[in-house]
């Protein structure tokens, strides 16, 4: 029998797998954590498609999406990566994930790791939605405003409360599933988990 799922979660060959085992799924790897940032800070005024089609090129690219590597980043390495066509070759998102890189130690320093910040914002528990159609899903909402907010107070760029929502809904912060998605039931079930050390 086939699978109901999320309308844009069947639109592409490349979305299936994304949707069904990836979004929404609760992300407490800061090395990923990381790596999701990068991504839908690339994606700004592109489409979410266009960025998974190049993940892996952004994954060589930027060593793995290593944090402690991608911020001692340097001008040779901001003239590989614009000359890099596995990638999204616009100078000020390449800058922006090196300094992001920088900005992301630094609250690892403050609070022990990224994830404890971030997930603060959802007191630590994802935020379950029960959407039936893609037009009642939010762009942004109050808590992607404070947490763009509060990125860029710390120093991030390219972080709007768009692609902090986008970025909740990636990494399972909330489920934006519809009810009628098998995945819905799925995510939900997963319910909150206990952050990485």
């Amino acid at each position: 029998m086939a699978r109901t799922r999320c309308p844009w979660g069947a639109s592409d060959p490349l979305y299936v797998p994304y949707h069904d085992e990836e979004w929404g799924v609760p992300l407490h790897d800061e090395q990923r954590l990381f790596e999701m940032l990068v991504l839908e800070g690339a994606q700004a005024g592109l489409s979410w498609l266009t960025i998974l089609r190049r993940r892996e090129g952004y994954r060589r690219a930027f060593d793995g999406f290593d944090p402690q590597v991608v911020a001692r980043y340097g001008p040779r390495d901001v003239e590989r990566l614009l000359a890099d066509d596995g990638i999204i070759r616009n100078r000020l998102k390449i800058d922006s994930a090196i300094n992001n890189a920088r900005a992301f130690l630094a609250v690892q320093e403050e609070f022990d790791s990224f994830d404890s910040y971030i997930w603060r914002f959802v007191d630590d528990r994802p935020t379950q939605n029960a959407w039936t159609t893609l037009e009642e899903v939010p762009a942004q909402t109050p808590v992607s405003n404070a947490m763009s907010k509060d990125l860029r107070k710390r120093g991030f760029t390219f972080v709007g409360p768009t692609i902090c929502y986008a970025h909740m809904q990636a990494t399972g912060m909330v489920n934006d599933h519809l009810v009628g998605c098998f995945r819905h039931r799925e995510v939900r079930l997963l319910g909150s988990r206990e952050p990485a050390p």
